[in-house]
């Protein structure tokens, strides 16, 4: 289960968020297999003085109004996977949202089973053991 921090800028309007977000969403269920009903995105919003950024890093001319997606998952996604994952993404914000393709920012963390509780304050651990394993 995939967790996404979207950080956009403050003047984003709803249908555009809205249209980031289910991009996002599409890239994560045809790039990596994740299940539709997988969608855990918070969308936060940044003001210009909250958020510098090279607009020149790595050769690639950004705006102001960079969009920055944080995707927390369980590991073992090929590098593959993450590059199609990228380029899916970064497709989709474009179609979805008018994004540029140059303010697509996109970094992952990747974790254990063992570093989630998904509700109830159940170690989601005992959601990926074997029937009848210790609890």
């Amino acid at each position: 289960m995939p967790f996404i921090r979207t950080s956009v800028h403050k003047d984003t309007s709803q249908q555009q968020r809205q249209g980031i977000v289910d991009g996002i969403h599409r890239a994560l269920v045809e790039s990596i297999g994740m299940p539709e009903d997988e969608l855990f995105n918070m969308v936060a919003e940044y003001e210009s003085s909250q958020f510098w950024c090279s607009r020149t890093f790595n050769g690639i001319a950004r705006s102001d109004r960079v969009v920055v997606v944080e995707i927390t998952l369980r590991r073992g996604r090929s590098d593959a996977m993450k590059r199609e994952l990228y380029a899916s993404l970064a497709r989709n914000l474009e179609s979805n949202a008018g994004v540029a393709p140059k303010d697509v920012f996109i970094f992952m963390h990747e974790n254990d089973y063992s570093d989630w509780s998904v509700g109830e304050g159940r170690f989601a651990m005992a959601l990926a053991q074997q029937p009848g394993a210790d609890r």
